[in-house]
């Protein structure tokens, strides 16, 4: 895999759409991928080894009946993204317990006007 040196490499790594010309449709998937790179920056953990966090997030996913029609993605990063950082301690339960329910419960919302909107 190449290295990753900017935020369009990384969005071609993890295989985002790139022909609606938009990656991320509410702010939350913006802001959590941008915390997932500069983690990545930081040295927490390479990018192979997210790609298979992220890609375990997905089996996982669908393992438990996930239909996998491309709405839950961000749901599956933000599981990946909290499970290593747990693994890696660098977040422990309940400080990832606090900021996944308010990003879950974000994402909730955003999901059911984005709903309303289409109808």
């Amino acid at each position: 895999m190449n290295e990753v040196r900017s935020i369009a490499d990384a969005i071609a790594a993890c295989g985002l759409p790139e022909s609606t010309g938009a990656a991320f449709e509410v702010p939350w998937q913006a802001q959590l991928f941008a915390i997932t790179l500069a983690l990545h920056e930081a040295g927490h953990f390479d990018w192979p080894e997210w790609a298979a966090c992220l890609s375990q997030s997905i089996r996982d996913a669908q393992a438990a009946g996930d239909p996998d029609l491309g709405d839950t993605y961000w749901s599956h990063w933000l599981t990946a993204l909290e499970r290593l950082l747990h693994d890696k301690g660098i977040a422990g339960p309940l400080q990832l317990a606090a900021r996944r329910e308010a990003i879950r419960a974000y994402s909730r919302v955003a999901r059911a006007a984005s709903l309303m909107k289409a109808e």
